[in-house]
């Protein structure tokens, strides 16, 4: 059944209004309000989504959310998804910018800021361990992991890094196609004669 919008547009405020540290803190809070409370979409669909949205240009979260909003309820979904997302931040903003020279002075600001800090680490943590358990899945996709790792530690380029990733899943995937079908093919061989 799909969700009403109203109640997507109040989903997506909360996630919003909880997003403090940027894209890559999104994905606890979609899968505690879409997946655990909601049912909506399953934790593969929101590491997906993520993974789409970090693949177009623009801002992660917004873009994982235009698709999960589509996904929900098509273009008025997607749209109603991303204004629900953007809104407590835009207001946050306008609001505070008159008042950010005193916070930056206020030593209670500065350790509520701190405070935020350890709780975006946190939650990059948890968005490094959901990924980590929907992504590296079998030995292949560890060696990749452990590859592009080391490549990224030398100093080779991320898109360069990205791109042969991509290359060596898709060969992969035609290597591991050719064996099924010369295997099916042995055993039929093997099935006639015998």
């Amino acid at each position: 059944m799909k969700p009403k919008l109203h109640e997507m547009f109040v989903s997506f405020l909360k996630i919003g209004a909880l997003l403090l540290g940027g894209g890559y803190v999104i994905v606890p809070l979609l899968n505690s309000e879409l997946v655990d409370k909601r049912g909506w979409v399953t934790k593969e669909d929101v590491i997906d989504f993520y993974a789409l949205g970090q693949c177009v240009p623009g801002i992660i979260a917004a873009n994982t959310t235009f698709f999960i909003g589509y996904k929900l309820r098509g273009r008025m979904g997607a749209v109603v998804a991303f204004l629900g997302l953007i809104l407590p931040p835009f207001l946050c903003i306008i609001f505070l910018a008159s008042f950010l020279g005193k916070f930056s002075r206020n030593v209670i600001m500065n350790d509520v800021f701190w405070g935020v800090n350890v709780a975006i680490i946190i939650l990059l943590f948890l968005t490094v361990k959901e990924v980590w358990a929907k992504s590296v899945v079998d030995k292949f996709t560890l060696f990749i992991f452990l590859f592009i790792l080391t490549l990224m530690l030398v100093g080779v380029s991320p898109s360069v890094s990205i791109v042969l990733s991509a290359f060596l899943g898709i060969l992969y995937k035609k290597i591991k196609c050719i064996c099924k079908g010369l295997k099916a093919a042995n055993e039929t061989r093997e099935d006639i004669s015998g």
